[in-house]
């Protein structure tokens, strides 16, 4: 098996997500818990029996685990039930989907069902997420499944059609058909996503929107809206995106509520058209309009451009057909771009992915991806306020590599969004997650291919930030930069905590982004054999201490040496220890057989580990406390010449940092005397020096 120095040293440790054959595109989901829908499905039809899903059960763990939990009153009395024990004559789509099939329980996930109900007005969409080729007719076999997007892959999860009920009554989404249930179904798939029902109390309708499409959203309040807004939300449809948008209602009481113009407030409406047109009866004189359509299918706008009004009369017969103009109570009808200003409050665009868009002839996004995690005490550094720790945050290279096609003012310029995404804080909800307050700033380069420093932040601003740090699931924001490659850091508010993260860069032109790896290497001085005449007071102590133990053939235990080392070590004052253990001694044992071969060298190493590693450690030990911190670590490391990347950071912290993150001086020499082993038998292997190394599994667990 091939190993480069990053595999070598981070095998059985770390495993990476594989990708196999376009493995969790569309057209490929992963199966979800490992089931596949169609082996299940004809393994029952060959029984003659129902699907029971054993990976979300019919019980109240299903349900939750702390309102719906086993010490819950509301879950004494629900009962589970499959659709032909609840009705006659179940269906799963009657006469098609559309919002009213989506009715909400005793769930606080409206949120859920406000983007299940704008996903109706999209057939594409919904038949992706709502397969639609399931019945209870044809093939019934108790089993159904749904597609979603999860953190950066397409999911393919199967449920039985066992429904939580209460006097034989869906407790949860319901349709207004009461024999109609793929709403109910998709409920249930999306709470066995997230772990259980209650899970998915409260959140936020793009969280599901996404899900749903793989996008990323915008978010815009009308009074706060860039001056190019218009062009953003063109520019959006012609990429299929999604667009909502809504008036909020101060006052509960006056929840969707008709106001006098027709439109209603609390309410969300779908974004379906934008479009500028000639007026005849005015030269040069133009109009800038915007469709859209109430999910009622009813109850429209009657001002200015609506279906009746006079203002069309200044249209022309072609310019009317372009629009597509027609006065019928459908729920449709346009308004002018100014009087939508006016009139809503806040916008919201989901940008779709090009997975997620089958028609070549839209223009789509560019869109990079990257994963990444923040590691207690090492790689979780916290925002700019925290300058000793934000440097140790992952960092990525984006580089712009086109300018837009229309730039604004003749400026040069790539327009592109980011969206930074946490991972997995509601699956874990019931282990007491909650959602990190997260954010990230971008930082010109310049020409630096490494992981960047300290100082680097010290004396360099941000080029563009996210507007705020905010504790949602996801953080985006829309971005004009120049052409060139920049450094995005994505990171929690405060240091130290711990979690996962999803990187997203949608551009309107081609765009790379990857994360910044240091280049594994030691280049660390190893020095010479002093001379007799040049041995120090202390060498020679040294010397006299290892031969008295070491006897003529230079051979020694790890207990001798541990002895040999602590006699010296004591004589160091200014150095808080306790002194070396038994199992770092053996590993310094382990490295002189695989390296040494004259007791010369034995001693060789030894002067450099109480000299060069015990330096470096007074160094950062400033305060002679006897440890040092994670993150001065990573910076002890690169001063002994060793050149690590993210995941050895971690795993050093994992392996060698107390509960507090700290490491003493022991844990110090352990780590850098394994690295040095693991370097030199590296070395060893790679004969040609390409990097690249092929051992058997017997070779490997050896060089281990």
């Amino acid at each position: 098996m091939p190993y480069t120095p990053s595999g070598f040293f981070c095998d059985r440790l770390i495993r990476e997500r594989e990708r196999r054959d376009g493995e969790g595109s569309l057209n490929k989901p992963l199966r979800f818990s490992g089931q596949d829908f169609n082996t299940l499905k004809h393994e029952c039809l060959q029984k003659k029996c129902l699907f029971e899903d054993d990976t979300f059960q019919a019980t109240v763990e299903s349900l939750g685990y702390k309102e719906l939990g086993h010490k819950s009153n509301k879950v004494k009395n629900i009962v589970w039930k499959r659709p032909k024990e609840i009705c006659e004559n179940p269906q799963f789509i009657v006469g098609g989907a559309s919002r009213t099939d989506i009715c909400q329980g005793d769930l606080g996930d409206c949120w859920l069902l406000a983007a299940i109900a704008c996903l109706t007005l999209n057939e594409k969409l919904l038949y992706r997420v709502v397969p639609q080729d399931q019945s209870f007719s044809e093939g019934y076999a108790g089993i159904f499944h749904f597609q979603f997007w999860r953190y950066g892959d397409w999911v393919d999860v199967v449920i039985d059609d066992r429904i939580p009920t209460f006097n034989n009554q869906l407790v949860f989404t319901k349709s207004a058909e009461r024999n109609e249930f793929w709403s109910a179904l998709l409920e249930k798939a999306y709470a066995k996503l997230h772990g259980s029902y209650e899970a998915l109390k409260g959140g936020n309708t793009t969280e599901a929107m996404e899900d749903f499409t793989g996008g990323v959203t915008e978010f815009y309040e009308m009074k706060e809206a860039p001056k190019e807004l218009y062009k953003i939300m063109k520019k959006a449809l012609e990429r299929g995106s999604l667009m909502g948008c809504s008036i909020d209602s101060l006052v509960p009481a006056r929840f969707e509520t008709r106001t006098v113009t027709g439109l209603v407030k609390g309410h969300a409406y779908s974004v379906t058209a934008v479009e500028e047109c000639k007026q005849s009866q005015h030269k040069d004189s133009k109009v800038r309009l915007v469709r859209l359509r109430n999910p009622w299918g009813q109850v429209e706008w009657n001002g200015p451009w609506s279906d009746n009004s006079k203002e069309w009369a200044s249209l022309s017969k072609g310019e009317k057909e372009k629009l597509q103009h027609q006065n019928a109570e459908d729920g449709e009808f346009w308004m002018s771009f100014e009087d939508f200003k006016k009139n809503y409050t806040k916008i919201e665009i989901c940008n779709l992915t090009p997975d997620a868009l089958e028609d070549d002839k839209i223009h789509k996004w560019t869109v990079s991806v990257n994963e990444g995690r923040w590691v207690r005490g090492c790689s979780a550094g916290g925002c700019r306020n925290y300058p000793d720790t934000f440097w140790t945050n992952p960092q990525y290279r984006l580089r712009l590599l086109e300018e837009d096609d229309d730039p604004e003012d003749n400026e040069v310029a790539c327009t592109f969004v980011v969206a930074l995404m946490q991972k997995n804080r509601r699956k874990e909800r019931k282990m007491g997650a909650n959602l990190f307050t997260i954010g990230f700033a971008i930082y010109e380069m310049h020409g630096n291919k490494q992981h960047m420093q300290k100082d680097f932040f010290l004396f360099n601003s941000s080029k563009a930030r996210c507007k705020s740090y905010i504790n949602l699931r996801e953080v985006t924001q829309r971005f004009r930069l120049s052409p060139g490659e920049y450094v995005i850091v994505p990171s929690t508010y405060e240091p130290h905590q711990e979690g996962e993260f999803i990187l997203r860069v949608f551009s309107e032109k081609r765009n790379t982004s990857e994360e910044i790896e240091n280049r594994i290497e030691a280049d660390h001085p190893v020095p010479a054999p002093a001379s007799a005449g040049e041995e120090s007071e202390e060498d020679q102590q040294f010397r006299t201490i290892f031969q008295e133990i070491a006897g003529d053939e230079m051979e020694i235990t790890a207990n001798e040496l541990k002895n040999v080392l602590n006699r010296v070590v004591s004589k160091h004052k200014d150095l808080n220890t306790e002194g070396f253990s038994l199992e770092s001694c053996r590993s310094m044992i382990a490295l002189m057989d695989v390296s040494f071969v004259s007791s010369a060298s034995g001693r060789l190493y030894t002067e450099l580990t109480l000299c060069l590693f015990q330096g470096i450690f007074k160094h950062y030990d400033s305060d002679q406390t006897g440890s040092i911190n994670s993150y001065e670590m990573r910076n002890a490391v690169n001063d002994a010449g060793f050149r690590l990347n993210n995941q050895l950071y971690d795993i050093i912290t994992m392996r060698y940092a107390n509960e507090n993150m700290n490491i003493d001086f022991d844990s110090f020499i352990s780590c850098l005397v394994r690295l040095e082993a693991m370097f030199r038998a590296f070395q060893a292997f790679d004969q040609d020096g390409d990097g690249t190394i092929r051992l058997s599994v017997l070779e490997v667990r050896a060089a281990n």
